[in-house]
């Protein structure tokens, strides 16, 4: 009863009843500060009439690559494309015949297409932009403190015998933590591998000192709305420090043409719109304040497990909460606070019940995926995502998520617990 006791006395202080809704994300409260900003820069792109990349989307472009320290950053119109526009321009596919289109079928053994190391615990994409690029999805398991992709278990899947030939490995930034870069960094040059950043969650995140999206070969952001730096709409960015691949974008995302008309490669129509890049232009400016604030939300929560007697070491739950941890070295951009506990599902049904929002990200890991039964992969081949998939749960962090609030989630919480 003392984990209930302490979050009462939070609520109390706070001056909120136990059933305050309290939203997963509310976007109201971003935009009423900045309209103003938002609605001249939209109102710029209707007198200009550059509706399709153009000097919004240039601008923004510039003033991205010059915060994140990279040569080269290009918009894209989403995440998903910003995948596959960065393997592609990498030249992963395969082989010679890359530039050929190739339907969407799972891969079989002999298939020809390079080989792409990624996590089974991310979205979709991660492995779609592969299959959608001509490689095949090469899979490996997590670590379970950070839920990234493990350097150790890539380790093992290179040293094993799989059906394609490895080229590249793409780790996942996953909720907003850099994978650990060093390990990779490893692999990658003693086995002539190429890196490609999936850092759709990571906007702001660091490595040593070094932002995400400058540490691989080329590296996919999303501006989903959800994301910490997030457009009106679907929008996406391919960085990187390679002139080579920051050229091969740029055709690609416009029909392969290289020249107006002319068309080299069989491209796709993947540009970013002129109205995403005026609304991120004016969203830049703040964002290095709004993760400033997501970290100080993290550090709220931490406190008020922890004082509410609720916190585990981990990495696994028993009967508590285990908290998500910054690695040593790196910089959390804290795109999701995602906790982990036992009765998973029934926790979030009783915080549904008192308004709280909640997410699973993600509750079935990529080898389960009906879609990508072809890749032959069966139910325990990788524990420690399937683990994580029952186990996770993320929690309401946003820039102007109130401290009230945040002792209501962890209220209710503790009342589940105890």
């Amino acid at each position: 009863m003392e984990k209930t006791a302490i979050a009462d006395r939070a609520l109390a202080k706070s001056g909120k009843a136990a059933h305050t809704p309290v939203p997963m994300l509310d976007l109201k409260r971003q935009y009423r500060p900045i309209h103003q900003e938002l609605v001249e820069a939209l109102g710029h792109v209707l007198e200009t009439q550059q509706f399709i990349l153009g000097e919004h989307v240039a601008a923004f472009e510039r003033a991205a690559a010059e915060q994140l320290g990279v040569a080269h950053a290009l918009g894209c119109s989403s995440g998903t494309d910003a995948l596959w526009l960065a393997l592609a321009a990498a030249g992963i596919g395969p082989g010679e015949s890359h530039q050929r289109p190739r339907l969407f079928e799972p891969p079989v053994a002999g298939d020809p297409g390079d080989g792409v190391v990624t996590t089974p615990f991310s979205f979709f994409a991660s492995a779609s932009s592969i299959l959608r690029a001509g490689a095949t999805p090469v899979l490996a398991d997590i670590d379970p403190v950070s839920f990234n992709l493990s350097p150790a278990a890539v380790e093992n899947v290179l040293n094993g015998k799989r059906r394609a030939d490895v080229r590249a490995i793409l780790p996942v930034h996953l909720y907003g933590q850099c994978v650990d870069w060093t390990g990779f960094s490893r692999l990658a040059r003693e086995r002539g591998l190429m890196l490609i950043e999936d850092a759709a969650q990571a906007w702001g995140a660091e490595w040593q000192g070094k932002k995400a999206g400058g540490l691989g070969d080329a590296a996919a952001f999303s501006f989903y709305p959800t994301k910490n730096l997030s457009a009106a709409g679907d929008a996406g960015m391919v960085t990187t420090n390679r002139d080579d691949v920051a050229e091969r974008v740029k055709m690609l995302r416009q029909h392969g043409m290289r020249r107006r008309y002319y068309h080299d490669e069989l491209g796709w129509n993947a540009r970013m719109d002129g109205f995403q890049g005026a609304v991120l232009s004016v969203k830049l400016k703040y964002i290095a304040r709004w993760n400033e604030a997501r970290r100080a939300l993290a550090a709220r929560y931490h406190a008020l497990y922890a004082k509410a007697g609720l916190a585990e070491a981990g990495p696994y739950p028993a009967h508590g909460v285990v908290l998500p941890r910054e690695a040593p070295g790196s910089r959390h951009a804290w795109h999701q606070y995602v906790i982990r506990v036992t009765r998973r599902d029934a926790l979030r049904e009783f915080l549904n019940a008192r308004g709280i929002g909640s997410e699973i990200y993600y509750p079935i890991p990529l080898h389960r995926q009906e879609a990508l039964k072809g890749l032959g992969y069966t139910e325990g081949d990788f524990p420690e995502a399937e683990r994580a998939a029952r186990e996770v749960l993320a929690l309401p962090i946003f820039p102007e998520l109130r401290e009230d609030e945040q002792a209501t989630v962890a209220g209710a919480i503790a009342e589940f617990l105890s």
